[in-house]
């Protein structure tokens, strides 16, 4: 259990009910294989792709122990090894280096494994090399400043949590870059001369929320904005007019929730469209409808449940409970692990970085439900989960993806100065 000056965790015996009974396989055998998909007898391309992604769940249910385990010290190995150094194939990713700091160490953190001074004074290092003069972070040195990677930065050196990382930040030049970049419509270009969307907004509104620069004059027609782009479907999309999507839903409805906002939404019809979009067979998350399961929507797609959660729950004056939380954890730990470490999209992928945090995340918001205390958001566990004690991960906050403390500790901080 964890707790501190503004968010705790404790027990909760008031979990989501059951999604079946313990084990790997979270329906009964006759139950779970009715989920399949069936074709009605017309095959196309896309619903045999789905039949073998469910083939090859069903065969990693069947090799499952009767409760999981999280492979814990395989996956601190796998992450260790990727911050001492990369090999010349990860070349690609080199505009990206400040995503990859983030997602090992918030992996690494959520995990409980302690970061050293070293890794933690060698990332400060690495981020400021990324810092521009102009405001914001690039993806590496000398490269243009972007918003996704300054959130990455931002969100990499809240979990170093040090006077060192703090301070590192120049505040007035990044209020500058982000003021820069706002449209009038509400909106934020992603850099300069860049595109407008939702996950522009969202990694603004992190950003400036985090160091404490959230302005009137920052925020000015961002939830008129984000509203415009709420779907038929009830979804949110990168842009008004167009399909709603996992990744881009989060962005909008986290930033809306970090804004106290989330009333100018439709709550009821995106809740709809985000538990839909739970997989009947594999228990994971696709990102659209009629897409495949993929790992990393465990977070894009529990993180929305959670806020959904917290603010219904805060708005009906009883707790509202969304999430099928079993069938998640069973097709993490089942089908999203590697064998040598690491976590992945689904069964037969190989493990990456990426996967590894927003599955580890997915866990996360899988194991906690999240309520508001006059003394801040509060984390208690869900209840019954899959596998024993040792699958417990720390919590992380549903709307930033850092662990509840880390920020507690950069918002005070900055409220210091």
């Amino acid at each position: 259990m964890w707790s501190d000056d503004e968010y705790t965790t404790a027990s909760d015996s008031d979990g989501a009910a059951a999604a079946g009974p313990d084990g790997a396989v979270l329906l009964l055998p006759e139950e779970h294989e009715n989920a399949a998909f069936n074709d009605d007898g017309f095959p196309t391309a896309t619903s045999e792709t789905q039949l073998e992604v469910e083939d090859s769940v069903r065969h990693m249910l069947h090799l499952a122990r009767p409760h999981p385990s999280l492979m814990r010290r395989s996956h601190v190995s796998f992450i260790e090894s990727g911050l001492r150094g990369l090999s010349r194939w990860w070349v690609s990713l080199d505009a990206s280096r400040p995503w990859l700091v983030m997602w090992m160490l918030h992996s690494l953190d959520l995990l409980g494994h302690e970061i050293s001074d070293t890794i933690k004074s060698r990332a400060v290092s690495t981020l400021s090399h990324c810092q521009c003069e102009t405001g914001g972070f690039a993806g590496g040195p000398g490269q243009l400043a972007h918003l996704a990677t300054t959130f990455a930065a931002v969100n990499a050196l809240a979990i170093v949590g040090t006077r060192e990382a703090f301070e590192s930040i120049d505040r007035p030049a990044m209020y500058e870059f982000i003021m820069s970049l706002k449209q009038p419509d509400g909106s934020f270009v992603m850099h300069e001369d860049g595109e407008a969307d939702s996950r522009a907004v969202y990694c603004a509104i992190n950003t400036a929320y985090l160091l404490n620069i959230l302005t009137p004059e920052l925020v000015d027609r961002v939830g008129e904005y984000i509203v415009r782009c709420q779907s038929y479907d009830g979804g949110l999309s990168g842009v008004p007019g167009t399909e709603a999507h996992g990744g881009l839903a989060f962005c909008a409805a986290a930033a809306m929730y970090i804004l106290g906002k989330m009333d100018m939404l439709d709550t009821d019809a995106l809740a709809s469209w985000a538990v839909n979009r739970q997989m009947a067979f594999e228990g994971g998350f696709q990102g659209r409808p009629n897409k495949l399961v993929d790992g990393c929507y465990s977070f894009w797609h529990g993180a929305i449940i959670s806020m959904l959660e917290e603010h219904l729950s805060a708005k009906k004056g009883r707790r509202v409970l969304l999430f099928n939380h079993k069938p998640l954890q069973t097709y993490i730990l089942t089908c999203c692990q590697g064998l040598r470490g690491g976590l992945l999209d689904k069964p037969d992928k190989s493990p990456d970085y990426y996967h590894t945090c927003y599955c580890l995340s997915g866990l996360s918001v899988s194991q906690h439900v999240y309520s508001r205390t006059p003394s801040g958001l509060v984390a208690t566990l869900r209840g019954d989960m899959i596998g024993p004690d040792t699958n417990l991960v720390h919590p992380t906050h549903p709307a930033h993806n850092l662990r509840l403390e880390r920020v507690v500790a950069m918002r005070t901080f900055y409220r210091a100065m």
